[in-house]
């Protein structure tokens, strides 16, 4: 894993596009005609996507729905994912989530299923919300996040858990 999971605090989103943008650009594709044969630590491919639904449970007048999200993950043949965000919280508070995880296909049927868990930690709620999530120090926290998902050849999308507050419908790509 790269040393540089970014560092998004006082990021704008356009910056933010631009650092995920050079990261896929260092990718190297594998052409036709030669082999690769990578250990099981290297990653298999990099996620990228972006939240295109939210729906809190208990739903405020002071709530966010649109985070604007910007994950990049990697995912290791070994179903192990790492990866970085960075959105608008529920309260319009910009937030980065750092996190490790591992993806499981329960469904023979359908491979292409997946369901996700990954743990981290959360950076954002702040001030007067600072208690809206539990163990939140510092305006840190740790955070667990199950997941839903399904990819058609590149294209993924999940449904995202967060805790009882509500959850995320998200789309993107991988390479």
């Amino acid at each position: 894993m790269s040393a540089s999971i970014f560092a998004f605090s006082g990021s704008t989103p356009r910056n933010c596009i631009l650092l995920c943008g050079l990261a896929l650009a260092s990718i190297q594709p594998v052409h036709a005609n030669e082999v690769s044969v990578e250990p099981e630590s290297a990653p298999h491919n990099v996620y990228f996507s972006t939240s295109i639904a939210t729906r809190h449970f208990r739903p405020d007048p002071a709530h966010n729905n649109t985070q604007h999200l910007l994950n990049l993950e990697w995912n290791y043949r070994d179903n192990t994912v790492v990866g970085g965000a960075h959105f608008k919280n529920s309260y319009r508070q910009p937030t980065t989530l750092l996190y490790w995880g591992k993806k499981y296909h329960p469904f023979d049927a359908s491979p292409n299923t997946y369901v996700k868990v990954v743990g981290g930690v959360i950076h954002g709620y702040k001030d007067e919300y600072q208690d809206k999530i539990p163990l939140n120090k510092y305006g840190t926290a740790p955070v667990v996040l199950p997941a839903v998902g399904y990819c058609y050849k590149q294209l993924c999308t999940e449904v995202i858990v967060f805790g009882t507050a509500g959850a995320m419908w998200t789309g993107g790509v991988r390479f």
